[in-house]
């Protein structure tokens, strides 16, 4: 491994915030910038505290010249961002993406992404694990992570979901209300099948699992799990204002009166926290605007 690789691998294992999946999709992304840092022909940055901002910059314009989708190069940002702090160089990255000339991400699409996980697909999932994670995904609008690590016997509070840190995105804890029989059912066969345990088989760790759940759900046509969320979402939605949004047709914000507008805003922020995110604005890529 080279020196710059291997250093950078060096900060990722002493800096474990974050989940697994986080922690994996940070230091791959930072690898990939010290191959690339190298492809580039600079020679010297052999250890992580040689980077420069001259060399973020070369980076940024190669992503953008080679056509790289603006929200992947945010996302390496970010990573090279949360080096920067680790290595107590600030400096290293500024503050801002449109000092690189990095568009803005388009979230507002909408369109309807979700992705109906119907009962007779579930029911094909041959592996009782995989197949009730992805009953937890429908219900609850988890992610693939959070579902696998899920543990009912510590989720299962009565009234809502308890998700624990190490679960979740950006290590954010988080309860989700159980409102429907549907959920109840879901969880009642989580607990069947886990036990005291989780959602991944005691024989298994979560990485060497993850391959046989994308596998699973590929054989029925239900690899696009991300959709469950956008299900979730929009089913939320019409819940808590009784009329569909956007991404199903409904009333766009420019059609709405003004108690509607503080009904729409309300429901985002519910929506948003119980999926995870910290900001109202995230819900348009689920929901539309």
């Amino acid at each position: 491994m080279q020196d710059l690789s291997y250093s950078i691998k060096k900060v990722c294992d002493r800096n474990r915030d974050g989940s697994h999946a986080t922690r994996n999709n940070r230091e791959r992304m930072l690898g990939q910038c010290a191959s690339q840092v190298r492809a580039l022909g600079f020679r010297d940055a052999k250890t992580v505290h040689d980077l420069k901002p001259k060399h973020v910059h070369r980076l940024v314009e190669s992503w953008q010249k080679a056509g790289i989708a603006t929200g992947t190069i945010k996302n390496r940002m970010s990573a090279l961002r949360w080096l920067a702090d680790k290595i107590g160089q600030k400096n290293l990255v500024k503050p801002g993406n449109e000092q690189y000339g990095i568009e803005n991400r388009v979230y507002v699409t909408n369109q309807d992404k979700s992705v109906l996980f119907d009962q007779q697909r579930i029911d094909a999932i041959a592996h009782p694990h995989v197949q009730a994670a992805a009953m937890l995904q429908r219900e609850f609008g988890l992610r693939r992570e959070e579902a696998m690590k899920f543990q009912p016997v510590y989720a299962d509070r009565g009234d809502h979901l308890q998700l624990k840190a190490s679960w979740c995105k950006g290590s954010r804890e988080r309860e989700i209300p159980i409102r429907l029989e549907s959920q109840r059912e879901a969880l009642a066969y989580a607990h069947k099948v886990a036990g005291t345990g989780s959602l991944i088989p005691r024989d298994k760790s979560y990485v060497g699992h993850v391959r046989t759940f994308e596998n699973q759900m590929a054989k029925v046509d239900l690899s696009r799990t991300h959709g469950a969320r956008h299900g979730y979402a929009q089913t939320r939605y019409r819940e808590l204002t009784g009329r569909e949004c956007p991404a199903r047709g409904g009333k766009v914000s420019a059609q709405l009166d003004k108690a509607e507008k503080a009904q729409d805003r309300q429901a985002r922020l519910t929506i948003s926290a119980e999926l995870g995110h910290e900001r109202e604005g995230i819900t348009a890529s689920y929901i539309g605007r």
